[in-house]
Order: structure tokens, then sequence, then C-alpha cells
């Protein structure tokens, strides 16, 4: 009774795996920035909103003009994102720098405005925006990557700390 009682304690104690957190960040993350760019659509700073992209692009149903296309949207950039977040944790999760997180976001940005483009059928090219929409967008992906890769990174070297602490005691 006292070893269930120990383990169960244990289990309660034991901390998610980078790997978990960056899926979470991952997930908020895009719900997050996401809802930034619903924001930027609705005061003019954009052109597109995650709905232009996900939804008008494969459905021209009455319901995804509406609040609801907002959230289904907003949804489906946050189930996008945890891929986004694997990839960085993949490839750049040893790198401390928030410098890496910004070309990520960079990168992130002429994916989908790039080469996804042609995609989306309800998007137009990128010569068809205006500049105020090329400049809010990538500075609303470019706090997406650091965000994403900040978190991601910094989980990391915090687990690399806590390893090193646990091997000198």
């Amino acid at each position: 009774m006292v070893t269930e009682k120990n383990n169960e304690q244990d289990y309660q104690k034991s901390p998610i795996s980078v790997l978990g957190k960056a899926l979470i960040n991952g997930f908020f993350g895009g719900i997050f920035w996401s809802i930034i760019g619903v924001v930027m659509y609705y005061f003019n700073f954009a052109e597109v909103a995650p709905k232009t992209f996900l939804l008008r692009s494969w459905t021209k149903a009455q319901w995804t003009t509406g609040w609801l296309g907002e959230v289904v949207s907003i949804f489906m950039v946050g189930v996008l994102s945890i891929l986004v977040a694997v990839i960085y944790y993949g490839l750049f999760k040893k790198i401390n720098s928030m410098w890496i997180g910004v070309v990520y976001g960079l990168i992130v940005w002429g994916i989908v405005f790039y080469i996804l483009e042609p995609i989306f059928s309800t998007v137009p090219e990128l010569t068809e925006f205006n500049q105020d929409t090329i400049v809010s967008t990538i500075c609303l992906f470019i706090l997406y990557g650091l965000f994403i890769g900040y978190s991601i990174s910094f989980d990391y070297y915090e687990m690399l700390i806590r390893l090193q602490q646990k091997k000198k005691t």
C-alpha cells in the first residue's frame, strides 16, 4: 500500500517531456497567433484571415463567412501548428537563440504565402497584396516562429539543466 502511494506521487511529480511541451506550445501558439491574425484582418492590417486559407479555399458554404468559420479555422491552425512545432523540435531544438525562431517564422511565412499559395484558391498571389498585408503578416509569422522556437529551445535547455543537476546528486 505504501509503494502504491509513492508511485502515485512520483507519477504526479513527473514533468512533461520536452516533446510533449513542444506539442502543447505548438497547439496553443497556433491558436493564440491565429486569433491575432483574425484581429489583424478585422482591423484591416491584413487582407487575409486564417479562414481565407483553410476554409474558404475548400468550401464556399455560408457558415465559413461568419464567426463559426473563424473558430473552426483557428482550431485548424492550432492542429497544424503542432506539425510546425514538431518540425522545429526535430531540427532546431538544440539551438538556444531567438534568431533561429525569427528565421523559422520567416520560412513558415514563405511556405504559406509563396510555396503553398497555388493550393489556396481564394488567396491572391503575393504580388497582389498591399504593402500593409505583407508587412503585417511577416511580423505575425516572425512572432509566431519566435514563440514556437524559443519555447521549445527553452524547455530543451531546462531539461538538460535538470538532468545535469540530477547527475550531481
